[in-house]
C-alpha cells in the first residue's frame, strides 16, 4: 500500500489518500480528523503509528506505507 498526504487550498483541508499496490485509491480522508474504520483496510491496531506518519508525511510525495 502507498501513502500520500495532499494540500489543500483556501477552505480545501489537507487530504490523505491510500492506494493499494496497483495505485487504486483505497481510502481518502481529512489529514486532522480521527481515523475511522481503519480496519476495513487491514491496518486495524496501528492507528497511533499511521497518526505519527501522517504528522510526518511530506505533502504530494507518495511513499510506501510501512508499518
Amino acid at each position: 500500500m502507498y501513502i500520500i498526504k495532499v494540500k489543500g487550498k483556501a477552505k480545501i483541508p489537507d487530504y490523505i489518500q491510500i492506494r493499494d499496490e496497483n495505485f487504486v485509491l483505497v481510502a481518502y480522508f481529512r489529514a486532522d480528523r480521527p481515523l475511522k474504520k481503519i480496519e476495513k483496510f487491514g491496518l486495524g491496531g496501528k492507528e497511533d503509528e499511521l497518526e505519527a506518519l501522517i504528522k510526518e508525511l511530506p505533502f504530494g510525495k507518495l511513499q510506501k506505507l510501512e508499518l
